[in-house]
């Protein structure tokens, strides 16, 4: 049955690229998807991941929506980059398919507590929905094998200098994640940023005749219209690559920390110091966690991965 998984999405361009190679992987058990506010508004998020299962084939996985809004900050979206529907103007028709009236929290709570065996925790979206779980169902935290999130960065951010989108977002949740305990998987934009499909071959899968090929390539291709700003990136889906490939990317555990406040707010601060600093000879260094921090990727190994998958 291969890694079994709870994804929690923001389903913008990337996160249906994810969610199009998990459901598409045998090595992927789907149990259930969880939606966040985050590349765009909730009710946007979860009609936008109804209408990929749809175009993925996918059988009836349970999808909740979760919080509107991060767990301080106002909502915020990213339509600059995903568009007005989170899907870069991609269209697809509305989904049949219904959200469990039970909620993100109470999905992930049923779905860990039931299974046989733990779980991993998926996370490509802000993670509001991931901390007001851990906050107020501690007893789910034996029930999860780890928590991989797509979120941070090692080196410059995307939302600022420092801070990458996911993590700026929601900061505090990012926070709460890390120091609950769970073991995490760091893939940021350090290997984020360097699995991309050519523009010829975005373009050939978007002249496909099959459904789920087309998509995809549309996917890619949502800034074909403007080719000069084309990337390909496939986004957070090489989050969940790594999980199918671990070899594929080259990590390191490190300690990090979130910022809260100034500037640098939603700055995940990896040390990658090889000895202690003053801050830790002098017992001034703030509290930190142990993760494991991608920083390296074989992009074309990730990619022959991603597209045999999605677009066999």
């Amino acid at each position: 049955m291969g890694t079994a998984v709870i994804l929690d999405v923001d389903t913008g361009v990337d996160d249906a690229l994810a969610i199009l190679f998990a459901v598409a992987h045998p090595d992927i058990d789907v149990r259930g998807i969880t939606c966040v506010a985050g590349n765009a508004g909730l009710e946007q998020v979860v009609a936008n991941t109804l209408r990929i299962l749809d175009a993925a084939g996918a059988p009836d996985i349970p999808v909740a929506a979760g919080a509107r809004r991060p767990l301080i900050e106002a909502a915020r979206s990213a339509t600059q980059v995903h568009g007005a529907d989170g899907l870069g103007g991609v269209e697809l028709a509305a989904s049949a398919r219904q959200p469990t009236p039970e909620g993100a929290v109470g999905l992930m709570r049923r779905l860990l507590l039931e299974s046989t065996v733990p779980l991993t925790l998926v996370a490509l979206a802000p993670q509001t929905n991931l901390a007001l779980l851990l906050r107020t169902h501690p007893e789910v935290i034996p029930h999860i094998e780890r928590i991989v999130f797509m979120g941070g960065s090692a080196s410059v951010g995307n939302a600022t200098a420092v801070a990458e989108f996911n993590v700026w977002h929601d900061p505090e949740a990012a926070a709460i994640v890390l120091d609950s305990g769970v073991p995490c998987y760091m893939y940021g934009l350090d290997v984020f940023n360097h699995v991309s499909v050519p523009f010829e071959t975005a373009r050939a899968l978007a002249a496909r005749a099959d459904i789920g090929g087309r998509v995809v390539g549309e996917l890619l291709g949502n800034r074909v219209k403007a080719a000069g700003d084309y990337s390909g990136l496939i986004g957070d889906a090489g989050a969940v690559c790594a999980i199918v490939d671990p070899e594929a990317v080259g990590t390191q555990v490190r300690p990090v920390r979130v910022e809260l406040s100034g500037y640098s707010r939603g700055q995940t601060v990896v040390d990658r110091r090889e000895a202690a600093g003053e801050d830790v000879l002098h017992g001034s260094a703030a509290s930190t966690v142990g993760v494991e921090v991608a920083l390296a990727v074989d992009a074309e190994r990730m990619l022959r991965l991603f597209l045999a998958t999605v677009a066999p």
